[in-house]
């Protein structure tokens, strides 16, 4: 054993983890692993809060971003596990007083389980409010009632949904009558013995949370969201990985049996297919790495956050890598938890090292020529981006290039994708709304092609350009609306 406690055949990931902090010049990283029901390492680098030269330890509270989807889910099975909520059922029968509304196909395929595995047709969603402004989260219900719009048939796609978990998480209160907080407080933390885990940073656990730091250093202030389901939760590595050994089966003696083990295999059960070898449970994201063996996990990230949770079921591994940092680099938290998984798992070795020989002698290739403008969009398309306050008009010409007038403005694309029927443009155009006039912001369209028309979502996205948490410029939002067009004669 090293010094620290670590096993000596850890030490290789533990110098990567520091030279990762070091190059990139990164605040803090923690990781936590467990194998066969035991945590065989678990250590804090780097500063928690670098301005008060805190260090990291494996109980630092971090920012888990979307880990806290798995929580969510796992709170859900509860429910429904004691016959309160049902997976199968049309969610809008839970929504009596804001529903879901469905724009194409039909409102009653959006499931819970729909929800849970992003199918349900909602689109990309996001909504942050920073303690140092005065702006404050809508309801939940009114939240639902401005951006619950179900923009492709439910079951149709994936389509990764952060507002069907708010969704999911609203349900939560609504079936338990305790509130998210509450049930997740009474009903996950305490029975699993989490004790250093809450939705946002319990009052009585701040004093261990870690600072969140912007790519450029600047820190975050204390964020909240519009749909906490989605990424709310707080917890120490050390619990995490604890949470990851319950989903492993392998309860810790302080832990309750909160699901019955079926319902963790079916929860790590793929419904929807999202690439290659690659899909998602109930709250989980699955895959089959290329050595064979098969992962369950979640990633996470927003401004001042980068987390990855991974599982291999098979072999009774997990692995938690925390930061508190959204600026980017290339070795935390997968590389680092692919790493350390390694150690303990003789064949994932042998394919990283085969993996980086191969990359290491590989030739640079430029980059392919951006698409071209494919014949079926060619001519004029007229339409209404529907918002929660009015109709805006639109208007789409392609031509030898893809142009769009939006609300009297017209503007390029800076960039846009299309096939298979679908298209992905960005505008540097604004659409007017209460909600979006808080920040500046471009628009993104997400549209299916369907014969004539085009139909799908005109999404605000903040900031304009990928600052990381430069001041002023925060991650700010992503908020979609209904958009359907026609081609003119």
């Amino acid at each position: 054993m090293a010094p620290s406690g670590r096993p000596r055949k850890l030490d290789a990931v533990a110098a990567r983890i520091r030279a990762a902090l070091d190059t990139f010049d990164l605040p803090s990283a923690a990781v936590a692993v467990a194998r066969d029901g035991e945590i065989v390492w678990e250590e804090g680098f780097g500063w928690a809060d670098r301005e008060r030269r805190v260090p990291a330890t494996p109980r630092t509270l971090y920012s888990l971003g979307s880990i806290s989807k798995p929580v969510t889910a796992t709170a859900l099975m509860v429910l429904v596990e004691r016959g309160l909520l049902s997976l199968d059922a049309p969610v809008n029968r839970y929504l009596a007083e804001s529903p879901l509304r469905a724009w194409v196909g039909d409102a009653s395929q959006a499931t819970l389980r729909r929800l849970a595995n992003h199918t349900a047709g909602l689109p990309l969603h996001y909504h942050y409010f920073y303690a140092d402004e005065p702006e404050h989260p809508p309801r939940v219900e009114e939240t639902i009632r401005r951006y619950g719009n179900i923009v492709t048939p439910p079951g149709e796609r994936y389509q990764y949904a952060n507002l069907g978990f708010g969704v999911l998480g609203h349900l939560i209160a609504l079936a338990s009558g305790r509130g998210y907080e509450r049930f997740l407080r009474q009903e996950i933390f305490e029975p699993l013995a989490l004790t250093r885990s809450s939705v946002w940073v319990a009052p009585e656990l701040a004093r261990w949370a870690a600072r969140e730091y912007g790519a450029d250093g600047v820190v975050y202030p204390r964020k909240t969201t519009d749909h906490p389901g989605a990424g709310s939760i707080y917890a120490s590595v050390h619990d995490v990985v604890r949470f990851g050994m319950f989903h492993l089966k392998q309860p810790q003696r302080d832990q309750e049996p909160i699901l019955l083990p079926a319902t963790l295999d079916d929860m790590q059960t793929p419904t929807a297919d999202t690439g290659e070898n690659t899909g998602y449970g109930i709250g989980w994201t699955t895959s089959e790495l290329a050595c064979g063996l098969p992962t369950v996990g979640h990633e996470g990230g927003s401004g001042g956050v980068t987390t990855q949770l991974l599982l291999f079921p098979t072999r009774g591994v997990a692995v938690a890598v925390l930061t508190n940092t959204s600026r980017p680099n290339d070795y935390l938290p997968f590389e680092a938890a692919l790493d350390a998984a390694a150690t303990l798992l003789p064949e994932l070795r042998d394919q990283l090292e085969e993996q980086r020989l191969r990359e290491a002698g590989r030739p640079h290739v430029a980059p392919a020529p951006g698409p071209t403008r494919p014949d079926s969009l060619a001519g004029k398309w007229s339409g209404a981006v529907r918002t929660y306050e009015g109709d805006i008009p639109i208007e789409l010409e392609a031509a030898a290039t893809l142009r769009c007038t939006l609300g009297g403005r017209a503007a390029g694309a800076d960039q846009f994708t299309s096939a298979a029927g679908r298209l992905q443009a960005l505008f540097p155009l604004t659409l007017d709304t209460g909600d979006t006039r808080r920040r500046s912001h471009r628009v993104q369209l997400d549209l299916t092609v369907r014969i004539d028309t085009l139909g799908g979502a005109a999404i605000a996205i903040a900031p304009t350009v990928d600052e990381g948490g430069a001041p002023g410029r925060r991650l700010g939002f992503a908020l979609a609306h209904w958009t359907e067009l026609r081609r003119e004669a």
